[in-house]
């Protein structure tokens, strides 16, 4: 290496800065403007999720150099807190679940579903959103949005769920302890299908994470963007982005930076192909 650098008349300590030399202007122009279509198409990813993207379409970088890059074009997520509106009564009397998800290891899709509702402002009022989610893909498997809250929306989010899926006897269905999921009808519907109730510790929002994580991106990439008139433009939009984008698009870090969906599709073909083996 010496007779090397001699011969080209360099320093040493020139030949190995030039080593780790930054990568040519090009090739960071290239990426720059790659990952400002990412962030104009997902404004709320955050510097993670968009290295995860960039990975999934080929592109050699790790997440130290897209977060410089994000700061230098201003980039970084910026994000505003929003006023709070209480979807659960807890103090309602009737009897709940014990916690059967705390102690659940969840290896299979059907195996967990988490349940939760949460308001959406429009324009004059409020409605309300019930979604079913898969705990092992995070896929929404029923969502409903009405106008009140009584338990026929939790149900018809419920119904949905269970005609999509058809899942066996056996699933646990967990949620909070609010009074659309501790009804008589819920538990009825619940108990028709061989599924087992599960209800969060009193207080203790942290028992249903995975719903709870979802109703943030719901929030966040979809509600606070836009300004809904009415009921039909507010269930349009959500169900374009539960459908179309949260399930089949965005990415999960959970997930190996993968959609639900595809991430179905990959166990679905693991399994079989364990099935053909066996």
């Amino acid at each position: 290496m010496t007779r090397l650098c001699a011969a080209v008349r360099v320093s040493r300590a020139t030949y190995y800065r030039g080593l780790d030399a930054p990568p040519a202007e090009a090739d960071t122009m290239v990426l720059r403007d790659q990952i400002q279509k990412i962030a104009l198409q997902w404004p709320a990813y955050g510097y993670r999720r968009i290295t995860g993207e960039l990975v999934r379409q080929g592109y050699p970088v790790n997440h130290k150099r897209v977060l410089r890059l994000m700061r230098r074009d201003n980039l970084l997520c910026l994000r505003r807190k929003h006023s709070f509106l209480r979807t659960t009564d807890s103090t309602h009397g009737l009897p709940v679940f014990p916690n059967l998800a705390a102690r659940l290891r969840v290896t299979r899709i059907d195996q967990l579903w988490v349940a939760d509702i949460t308001y959406i402002r429009l324009r004059w009022e409020f409605v309300y959103l019930a979604v079913v989610l898969d705990a092992y893909s995070r896929r929404v498997v029923g969502w409903a949005l009405d106008v009140t809250l009584e338990a026929e929306l939790a149900l018809t989010a419920l119904r949905i769920a269970l005609a999509e899926r058809r899942p066996p006897p056996g699933l646990v269905h967990h949620s909070d302890r609010g009074v659309q999921y501790a009804c008589t009808d819920y538990k009825a519907l619940l108990a028709e299908h061989g599924i087992r109730g599960s209800m969060s510790r009193k207080g203790n929002p942290y028992d249903n994470a995975f719903a709870e994580s979802f109703i943030k991106t719901l929030k966040y990439e979809e509600v606070y963007c836009n300004e809904y008139a009415d009921l039909a433009e507010a269930q349009a939009a959500i169900g374009e982005f539960i459908d179309k984008i949260y399930n089949r698009q965005r990415l999960h870090s959970a997930l190996g930076y993968r959609p639900p969906s595809e991430f179905e599709q990959a166990q679905m073909q693991r399994r079989a192909a364990g099935k053909g083996r066996a």
